[in-house]
């Protein structure tokens, strides 16, 4: 199973990864793959901001479409956590699951214990080809847990 730096190229190799999605090497292209390298999860509206102190000026529109030929082409993951905005990150490829805080939205990947993908089968497939499971695991982050403990 490969690692989270395995998962993803590395931010040098941005350019050759666009090129063997057959997408066109672009600033904003390469600046959101490398600002997602190093913030996996990330909100579009963090990636915007992020982008935007990396190129100066850019437009949601130009996010969004880069976020959604990378989601497209294989290059970028985005999960959608209930009542939380979509994240986005780099590490494709493998079959891991997320932890997600109920207090502050903080999402981290957690490996799957089986490893191979779909590694929950429902109990009635009603004739679906089941390909994967998605497993989010909800509860509180460490400094969230901290912050409660303290209110009481």
């Amino acid at each position: 199973m490969p690692t989270r730096r395995e998962a993803a190229a590395p931010t040098d190799d941005v350019a050759g990864l666009l090129r063997a999605a057959g997408l066109r090497v672009t600033a904003p292209r390469r600046a959101v793959l490398t600002w997602l390298e190093r913030h996996p999860h990330a909100t579009a509206d963090a990636i915007l901001a992020g982008v935007r102190d990396e190129l100066g000026s850019v437009s949601h529109q130009t996010v969004y479409d880069v976020l959604h030929a990378c989601v497209t082409a294989g290059l970028v993951r985005s999960i959608q956590p209930a009542g939380h905005p979509a994240r986005f990150e780099r590490r494709v490829g493998d079959n891991h699951h997320h932890l997600v805080c109920h207090g502050c939205g903080r999402t981290e990947d957690v490996d799957c214990v089986t490893g191979a993908a779909p590694c929950l089968a429902p109990a009635d497939d009603r004739g679906f080809g089941i390909e994967e499971a998605e497993v989010v695991f909800w509860g509180l982050c460490p400094a969230c847990t901290e912050e409660k403990e303290r209110q009481r």
